[in-house]
């Protein structure tokens, strides 16, 4: 019954509802026909009858008033911080840090002027109460700024007229007394310059030009123009110019440097071209040339992609004539070197890796070569070059790598080549371990293996034979295979044993036959046999190891703990005698000396192999080793556990051993070593070792002969004489060192990075929430953070003070009287360091000194001073084989490095000597 009342209620309200509803559709449909009918054109009264009695809406005419075009296409916002005022004339004055923005073009100054109707726009400063100019005007478009003083611009043309416009294009800037801005962004300026310092009132040197076209970062074309070095003029002009810029490197012409040698005459090196191939690679071609006929090569190039690879490639080749064609000392030589390296991201594959470092040059290059032929290179005798190849399998243990080594001796031009190198190596594996793991571990279950297999194929000789080389007599080629099988067991928790096997095998492709020479009194190669050839050998051993710890309480202090920790140690070696007949790894040889008496010689054709041959002595030797560690606990409270560990002794070991199995000199040296941990950075090392045998006077009475018999059977000469020791250090301090002793800095230091407020960086909070406040170029130089809060300057002085020092004390001359070798001790010094007294200023230096010759071997000092936007550099050699300086002033800017004077020194082997 309940839901019958509420249907009829619904009912009723619908009903009453319907009329409303009718008359206001009705209303709104009268009134959309009167608007059209409004905006017809004048009709008589009979067209309009029919039209209205038609009701047909197509046959109303269309509108025929002609619209107002607008002047611009776009919106013009504008805002200002202080305030704006319209004008009846439709002129807007903005006033406070004001901005109009159109499209991508964009107007910020202190005051802008605009028209409604006529689409233009002035901008101009403001003065402060105290008369300075602020708010200079900034206008943008297409991603360059232009800042001046006054400027008009009409948003319809794109065309504008400035006064006082300064630009930044590339580097440097390009200012102008009057500029006509054009529709392609490009501008015609008059009185113009252009320089890379950024004092732009008054900058320390400038291109004055004239009349000038400046296509922003694109070129600038200037007319007549001349230099200008601290506001002199010079007598130095160009009737015309064109400087490129671009945002991304591109190709061009290296400038060459000028220079003059005695030797090779007057030169210019290091001009060519450079090639911008693309993002990732490049290309650098230079030459030398000499007047004296001499001329040199370079090709540099540098790659990289990203997540992948990098590297750098150069190659230099070098003709170098000394003397005249008549003359008996004139020479040809021909030089070449070759720099590769190369580095694999190790992103790009985690199971593959490529790397190399190659540094290859002919003997000679260092001498003949501009670039190095003053510099230090006696040091450099030694250069190694090395490309390798690895590869991991992955979820295995195997891995394989092949490599190419090469090793020079500038010398004797000696070269050592290793083509190729290849390596197969299986990590440490347990092949008794389950893969299920029930109960306890078993002990075959810590058995252990590895394996590494080496196949090398290498040649020694002088660079002037590589190419001449035979592969199979010259080159050596051999493979090596190595198992070594070991565990550890632990017994009675205290003591670790460990027992290893260690199995080695060689293949050799020929053997060398010997034979004795009567004229030399000694074995020489006889023949050579190529065949297949495997010498092995093996041995064991056995090791015990334990730790025992000791703690000592001082009596000058309770709270203080000193711990000892001892580690002993004892391992059994034994491996057989591989000489024995049976083996077949050793020749025995009869023959009749010079004194004709029979001798027998027992050697290895395999003995001059790559990998060796197996040891000829049978091995069953017990070694012991002793380990101290000293440390101090002190309390402290700068740490957080309260406690301070101080290093008195980080290492102090004593090792020797005793062959059982050795026919004489059963005993080894006894060699001990200490290491002292003073900081981190100061480690002191200093190892020993003691001769524990006797010596007699040899038949000619001037040289010692060793005896089978120890010191310490001989009363009062100990267990061993020291044989030889030595250590070396190479500290270094600078301005930070004392602090970080004696305190933790003043209180403005911390004041700098532990303040409530830390300095910005004008970014955040400023109109341009993007890239935060431009900083204005018209505005005057900035402090730089060069003073202090007192206005005086910071005398923040940086330096570095570093030396090497090393000391090695050995066996010298015999003595028969006492029969027992004198001593003969040999240092080395270096010492290095730098000084930066100013910001601008900048020393450095580098010394060795012979103790043998008493004299310093090399020495080199720079110094450098920053001349703002110009730089000054000087590097002097005052002794050694090249005595020579070198200056040179140039501009900083990367776009004019040939801007530049240098002054060499004419060192040769004609020019007196300097001191």
């Amino acid at each position: 019954m309940r839901k019958v009342r509420i249907l009829t209620y619904i009912f009723l309200c619908i009903l009453f509802s319907v009329p409303f509803l009718g008359a206001q559709y009705t209303r709104t449909k009268s009134i959309a026909l009167y608007s059209v009918f409004d905006s017809l054109p004048p009709v008589n009264s009979d067209s309009a009858i029919t039209t209205r009695d038609s009701l047909r809406i197509d046959s109303i005419p269309a509108d025929t008033a002609k619209q107002q075009k607008e002047a611009l296409d776009a919106i013009v916002d504008y805002k200002a911080k202080d305030s704006i005022v319209l004008t009846a004339d439709k002129w807007g004055y903005l006033y406070g840090e004001a901005e109009v923005n159109y499209t991508e073009i964009k107007l910020k100054g202190e005051k802008i002027y605009m028209n409604m109707d006529s689409s233009l726009v002035h901008a101009t400063f403001g003065l402060d109460s105290v008369g300075k100019e602020f708010g200079f005007p900034i206008f943008s478009d297409g991603g360059t700024d232009y800042e001046s003083k006054t400027m008009k611009y009409n948003f319809k043309t794109k065309k504008g007229y400035i006064t006082d416009v300064i630009t930044s294009q590339g580097e440097g800037f390009v200012t102008a007394g009057r500029a006509k801005k054009n529709e392609d962004n490009s501008f015609f300026m008059q009185g113009g310059r252009y320089t890379t310092c950024d004092d732009h009132e008054h900058p320390h040197f400038y291109l004055a030009m004239t009349k000038a076209k400046v296509k922003p970062k694109k070129n600038v074309v200037t007319g007549p123009a001349y230099l200008v070095i601290e506001d002199l003029p010079l007598p130095i002009g160009l009737p015309f110019g064109f400087f490129p810029f671009s945002d991304k490197y591109s190709s061009g012409v290296i400038m060459p440097s000028y220079g003059d040698e005695m030797d090779r005459g007057f030169n210019l090196h290091d001009g060519g071209y450079y090639f911008a191939i693309n993002d990732n690679i490049d290309l650098s071609v230079t030459g030398d040339i000499y007047t004296k006929g001499s001329w040199g090569l370079k090709t540099q190039s540098s790659y990289r992609k990203r997540y992948k690879y990098s590297g750098s490639f150069s190659a230099n080749y070098l003709v170098n004539k000394y003397g005249d064609k008549d003359d008996a000392d004139y020479s040809v030589n021909k030089d070449f070197s070759i720099n590769w390296t190369h580095s694999q991201d190790p992103k790009a594959n985690m199971f593959r890796t490529l790397s190399a470092s190659v540094n290859f040059k002919t003997s000679s290059f260092d001498r003949n070569s501009l670039d190095t032929r003053y510099r230090n290179t006696e040091n450099s005798n030694t250069k190694s070059s090395t490309v390798s190849l690895t590869q991991k399998i992955p979820n295995s243990a195997w891995s394989l790598s092949a490599s190419m080594s090469v090793a020079q001796r500038s010398a004797d031009s000696t070269v050592a080549i290793t083509l190729p190198n290849l390596t197969i190596n299986m990590s440490r594996i347990y092949p008794f371990k389950r893969k299920q793991v029930v109960g306890a571990e078993r002990w075959y279950e810590k058995i252990q293996l590895s394996y590494t297999g080496d196949f090398r194929n290498s040649i020694t000789t002088k660079e002037d034979k590589i190419f001449k080389s035979n592969l199979q007599k010259d080159w050596n080629n051999a493979m090596q295979h190595k198992i070594p099988v070991s565990a550890t067991f632990s017994v009675f928790n205290y003591l670790n044993i460990t027992p290893s096997f260690n199995y080695t095998e060689r293949w050799y492709t020929s053997k060398v036959t010997q034979k004795y020479d009567p004229s030399s009194d000694n074995f020489i190669a006889k023949d050579t046999t190529y065949s297949f050839n495997r010498v092995y050998d093996f041995s064991f051993s056995l090791g015990f190891q334990t730790k025992l710890y000791g703690m000592y309480t001082p009596l000058f202090s309770k709270s203080t703990k000193i711990r000892h920790v001892f580690t002993p140690s004892i391992s059994f070696n034994y491996a057989p005698d591989f000489s024995d007949p049976h083996w077949g790894f050793y020749e025995r040889e009869w023959y009749y000396d010079k004194n004709g008496i029979r001798r027998e010689e027992v050697y290895s054709p395999y003995e001059r192999g790559m990998f060796g041959t197996a040891p000829s002595t049978a091995q069953g030797s017990i070694s012991f080793s002793f380990e101290n560690n000293l440390e101090m606990k002190v309390k402290s409270e700068s740490d957080s556990t309260g406690f301070k560990k101080i290093s008195l002794i980080d290492n102090l070991s004593i090792n020797f051993s005793h062959n059982m199995m050795a026919k004489e000199f059963k005993w080894s040296d006894i060699s001990t070593n200490i290491r002292l941990k003073f900081s981190k950075s100061f480690v002191v090392n200093v190892g020993a070792a003691f001769d524990p045998y006797l010596y007699e006077t040899a038949s000619d009475g001037k040289s010692g002969v060793r005896i089978d018999k120890l010191r310490i059977s001989r009363g009062g000469k100990g267990i061993g004489r020291l044989r030889s020791t030595g250590y070396s250090i190479s500290p270094s301090i600078n301005q930070d060192t004392f602090k970080k002793w004696f305190g933790k800095g003043d209180d403005k230091d911390k004041t700098n990075t532990d303040g409530e407020n830390p300095p910005t960086d004008d970014t955040g909070a400023g109109e341009n929430a993007e890239g935060g406040e431009r900083k204005s170029l018209l505005g005057g130089k900035t402090d730089d953070n060069q003073y202090d809060e007192d206005g005086y300057i910071k005398n923040d002085i940086k330096w570095n003070l570093g030396f090497n020092f090393s000391m090695n004390l050995g066996y010298g001359t015999y003595n028969p009287e006492k029969r027992e070798y004198g001593y003969r001790i040999t240092k080395n010094f270096g010492l290095n360091g730098s000084i930066q007294p100013t910001k601008n200023w900048n020393f450095n230096f580098n010394a060795t000194y012979d103790f043998d010759a008493k004299k310093i071997a090399y020495m080199t000092m720079n110094i450098t001073r920053n001349l703002h936007c110009w730089s000054i550099s000087a590097s002097v050699n005052p002794v050694g084989m090249y005595k020579t300086y070198y200056v040179t002033l140039r501009a900083n800017s990367s776009m004019l490095q040939d801007l530049k004077y240098e002054q060499r020194g004419r060192s040769s082997g004609y020019d007196p000597d300097w001191d």
